[in-house]
Order: C-alpha cells, then structure tokens, then sequence
C-alpha cells in the first residue's frame, strides 16, 4: 500500500515503509514520506556515475565503501532502535560507509561518514534545507551537495557536533576529503571533463 492510501497527517516508521510496494522509489524523513519519482535526469546520473566511479576506484582494497542510490539508509533517533521505531530513511545518490558493523542486507544502519546528493529541481530545496539539518544531526561527518546545473558543489564538515560554513567549490577546484586521507579529485573530472 502507497503511502498517499493512509491519512496525510500520520506518521510512519521503516516498518510501514517495507510494506510499499508501489513501484515508486520513498524516502521517509521523521515519519514524513516523499516520493523520489521521476527518476533523475541524464546530467545527474553521469555525474552519479562519474564521482562513484572515483570513489569506488579510491576505496579499492580500504576499509570504507561507496553505495550509490537506490540504497536505504536507516537513521535512528536512538540506538537499537527497531523497524516499528525508525522513522528515518533517506537514498542519498551516494554514501560511504566507514564502518562495517553498520552495513547490513538491508543497506546502512547509521550515520554514513560522506552523504552525496546531487541537486535535481524535484528535490533541491530539501536536499538543502531538511537532509543538511538532518545529516547534521545524525552526525554526518561529510555532506556534499553538487549542483549540476552551476556547476558546484559545497562541502559541509561536522565539527562539534555542527556544520559551519561550507567550502564552496567551481570550476576546477580540488576537492579533498577530510574523512578519506589522501582522496584528491579536480571538479571537472565529476562534470566528465576531465
């Protein structure tokens, strides 16, 4: 059953989630459902692709691991929380996972170290607003958000708890990582460019 099939103003947990079976792709943000359809577009799955493939090249034989959506990640807002008590779980386009204890069947239980989202106009605004609030507060260490269309990207990074100012990244910048010691990759390689 779609979500839409129940009361606008109720709220539901991972449980309810794994009971969708409509074909459309959900993310739930604290009890809260939004659909992720339509799918991308063509620029943002080749920048997808392309900084994946980065990662995945980088993290070869390392510790961490690179997911690209679709692929749940489940935020708890306390520890051993079960299905019926989640109500939390996001499909970043791209995740690292740093610790393995939080890598299960069913995807990412936990904070991931690095969130990717990549900006569409469907969900920009949330992606900027509610997602940054919300990887904050689950402790996030990296949040980057590209946008395609300019040609950005901005780089938070948890420090006490909080995200400050982000670097902001154009043209061909390098961007570094603080999480991955030594990932080094000019901008316009992600764009395809270089």
């Amino acid at each position: 059953m779609a979500p839409l099939a129940k009361k606008a103003d109720e709220k539901y947990t991972y449980a309810d989630y794994l009971g969708w079976d409509d074909g459309e792709r959900w993310e739930l943000i604290e009890g809260i459902p939004y659909c992720m359809t339509p799918a991308p577009n063509m620029e943002h799955q080749s920048i997808s692709g392309e900084l994946f493939g980065i990662l995945w090249q980088f993290l070869k034989g390392k510790p961490c691991r690179v997911f690209a959506a679709p692929f749940d990640v489940r935020l708890p807002a306390v520890p051993g929380a079960g299905d019926g008590d989640i109500d939390t779980v996001v499909q970043p386009d791209i995740s690292v996972i740093c610790d393995e204890s939080k890598i299960d069947a069913r995807g990412c239980l936990g904070a991931p170290d690095i969130t990717v989202e990549i900006l569409s106009p469907s969900t920009a605004y949330r992606d900027e607003t509610e997602k940054l609030k919300l990887y904050e507060k689950h402790g996030v260490k990296e949040y980057w958000i590209v946008n395609p269309e300019a040609k950005y990207m901005m780089i938070y990074r948890l420090k006490d708890g909080k995200y400050g100012k982000p670097d902001y990244l154009m043209g061909d910048d390098l961007l570094e990582s603080r999480v991955l010691q030594g990932f080094r990759v000019h901008l316009k390689e992600i764009w395809g460019e270089g």
